[in-house]
């Protein structure tokens, strides 16, 4: 059995349209030692691909980070899966707030790390982390003067939603994010910290770096803003989060509030709908309002939309030998967007 998918992206989501069945979104992580990635990877890449799963999955000695779309005829089945592996076995399963056809294919990577952090020091104990809030004991501790909330996510996702009052780092890498954090907080070491993302796995690692710091009053939000948005509606909570939950699927967002806090990059208008270029010499992520996204043809400049119409013989020949990661991964920072945060932190300057 060939044990990845070689189909063409285009392919496979026009294929997943004509899919009738529902599905269940859910993301875990756990940081606990594996010996051999590459051989848990390929066993599950044949069960979970023979049960018609989809998503992104990131496997190293480390442990493991699951992004998945999983057919609701298959989630027993799959769940009594995951028990028989101590990797998996009784795993925290945060359920996506919204569901839907998530993923289009079934992704599996053996990486030196789960998360890139940049820490090479061996004395660096990812275990070691902070203390673990639910939904009603973060909102409480948000009350106290002295509590320092802060953001572990890229400036991308935040600029869309986040807690009020957060601290909001304006890094585009986790990477980079935890040296600013702890050199930001540095006289600070005293205050309580609560830390969030997205559905816990960074500030597992953020805290423990917090604490390898010298940090010691450090506190995260069990499950990030995922389990925190499911626990907010299921016990009657008002969240203090506003806004969208930025995710890493096609969905690019879950709505927590109606609060739009962001603007469309082109024309500046209230929006929090991410994107992609149809581009895919660019495929830059920015956020697009539906006016723009008529005007542009769902590209993010005109240069953009002049490349589309061209012959696709020709659009590929123009593509070769171009790295276009590096702009799908400026997320919104291209200076052709003038909407941008760059934009309006230069205009408040």
């Amino acid at each position: 059995m060939q044990l990845s998918n070689k189909v063409d992206k285009r392919i496979l989501k026009e294929k997943l349209k004509e899919v009738e069945d529902s599905f269940v979104t859910i993301s875990f992580y756990r940081y606990k030692y594996i010996e051999n990635p590459q051989a848990l990877r390929d066993e599950f890449y044949r069960a979970w691909y023979a049960m018609g799963v989809m998503g992104r999955i990131y496997i190293a000695h480390e442990g493991i980070n699951a992004q998945l779309c999983i057919p609701s005829k298959y989630i027993d089945v799959f769940n009594t899966y995951l028990e028989l592996f101590p990797i998996t076995k009784k795993i925290r399963r945060n359920i996506a707030v919204e569901q839907g056809k998530s993923f289009f294919k079934l992704k599996i990577l053996v990486r030196n790390k789960i998360v890139a952090d940049g820490i090479n020091d061996p004395a660096f104990d990812s275990s070691n982390c902070g203390i673990h809030l639910n939904a009603k004991d973060f909102n409480m501790m948000m009350e106290n003067p002295d509590t320092i909330v802060v953001d572990f996510r890229n400036h991308y996702e935040s600029e869309v939603g986040h807690f009020e009052g957060a601290i909001l780092p304006d890094v585009d890498t986790f990477r980079e994010q935890l040296p600013k954090v702890a050199e930001q907080l540095a006289d600070r070491k005293d205050n309580p910290i609560l830390m969030y993302c997205t559905g816990g796995i960074r500030c597992e690692k953020a805290s423990a770096y917090m604490k390898y710091k010298g940090f010691e009053n450090v506190f995260q939000l069990e499950g990030g803003i995922i389990k925190y948005a499911k626990d907010c509606k299921e016990h009657e909570i008002k969240p203090k989060f506003i806004g969208k939950n930025f995710v890493f699927d096609e969905r690019l967002g879950e709505r927590i509030t109606e609060d739009i806090i962001s603007n469309c990059h082109q024309c500046g208008t209230p929006a929090d709908t991410h994107t992609n270029c149809i581009n895919e010499a660019c495929h830059l992520l920015f956020i697009q309002c539906e006016s723009c996204k008529e005007k542009y043809e769902n590209c993010c400049s005109p240069a953009c939309q002049d490349f589309i119409k061209l012959p696709i013989e020709q659009q590929k020949e123009l593509r070769k030998g171009k790295d276009k990661g590096q702009m799908i991964f400026k997320k919104g920072r291209a200076g052709h967007l003038l909407y941008t945060l760059d934009y309006k932190r230069m205009e408040n300057a």
